[in-house]
């Protein structure tokens, strides 16, 4: 039964939530507060966390921040009450895996929450990409799932695990954002391209890629990204 963590402030949005989750299968602790659910994150271990950006007290930035800090990768699902550009971006970068805007329905919800833990196992291979490969500094391993930069293990948050795993099963290969979104997030056509471009700054600096010189994701201008082996 899948775990799950959800922070949010309101009481009744918390109990409607709450309830609709447990109805579809899963286990489920809710906090109030930011500092309520970084408690109930170390105790209850969930498999994801629903997290809603504005909380009272310490933020849900703040919360994120907190949780990729100690270098969990718990998978995190923020929800806003805006769909403003800057919170939505500011989410993604700070180690959200995804988003959604309130009020959200549960059924849409439970669709990002069953995406986000599928993206959990990666990307398997398909028999003929080997399962452990060395890109100058960069090992990967597809096996088990690890990734290596210099000899030290790089913690990587689910998302940017599997886009790493599909850019790199094809070196050289230009991949659409919307591709990466469908392949990566399982969004449809109308996905948002942020949370690639997110995914692909916060990737970068976990592999020690220098600002503006990228040595392994290069940006093909105006279409979108591809994997480089040195």
């Amino acid at each position: 039964m899948p775990r799950v963590l959800l922070i949010e402030d309101d009481r009744a949005v918390r109990e409607g939530v709450r309830l609709a989750l447990r109805r579809q299968g899963h286990d489920v602790a809710a906090a109030g507060t930011g500092e309520d659910g970084l408690e109930q994150l170390r105790s209850f271990r969930p498999d994801v966390v629903v997290l809603d950006l504005m909380l009272p007290g310490m933020s849900g930035l703040d919360v994120c921040h907190r949780i990729r800090g100690a270098d969990d990768q718990v998978p995190i699902i923020m929800a806003t009450a805006r769909g403003d550009d800057v919170d939505i971006v500011v989410g993604l970068e700070a180690g959200a895996d995804d988003y959604v805007v309130k009020p959200v329905q549960a059924r849409v919800l439970e669709a990002r929450i069953r995406a986000v833990l599928r993206r959990v196992g990666g990307t398997p291979s398909d028999g003929t990409t080997p399962k452990t490969e060395t890109h100058g500094e960069l090992t990967i391993d597809r096996a088990a799932l690890t990734v290596t930069h210099q000899g030290a293990p790089v913690a990587l948050a689910p998302s940017e695990l599997r886009l790493l795993l599909t850019l790199s099963a094809s070196p050289g290969q230009v991949f659409s954002r919307q591709q990466l979104l469908e392949a990566v997030w399982e969004h449809s056509y109308h996905g948002d391209s942020r949370l690639v471009d997110a995914c692909v700054k916060r990737l970068r600096t976990k592999m020690g890629e220098p600002p503006g010189q990228p040595r392994y994701i290069q940006t093909v201008r105006g279409f979108g990204y591809q994997f480089r082996s040195r």
